[in-house]
């Protein structure tokens, strides 16, 4: 188990072979509870060449000083990857505009977990 964010990867291996190779890290949140992002490839088992890249948004929890997984979510292509994009640029202004996020406040749910 990892102990620190800079230990953690995406990397998978199944009876010694790298399955899942992780390509980049972004550290989203950090604390006790911490979100990253993924960039990665899948290893296509019937031709040995690794799939085209997809992204995972990981939460971790640090529990007896190690952190562990607690819940993911990958974004499976880049028509989804547009279309979260999309949604947010949507819903962003319209949270400005109704009073209900402040850069104070998103910043501070971002770090609570």
């Amino acid at each position: 188990m990892a102990e620190t964010l800079d230990e953690l990867t995406y990397d998978y291996e199944d009876e010694g072979v790298l399955v899942r190779k992780q390509l980049d890290k972004v550290v989203l949140t950090k604390g006790s509870w911490a979100t990253l992002m993924f960039l990665y490839q899948e290893l296509d088992k019937a031709s040995g060449t690794f799939r085209a890249p997809k992204i995972a948004i990981v939460r971790f929890k640090k529990f007896h000083g190690s952190y562990r997984k607690q819940s993911s979510f990958n974004v499976s292509s880049e028509k989804q990857a547009r279309q979260i994009t999309e949604v947010f640029e949507g819903w962003y202004p319209k949270m400005a505009t109704s009073g209900e996020v402040s850069e104070e406040n998103s910043a501070a749910a971002g770090d609570e977990g």
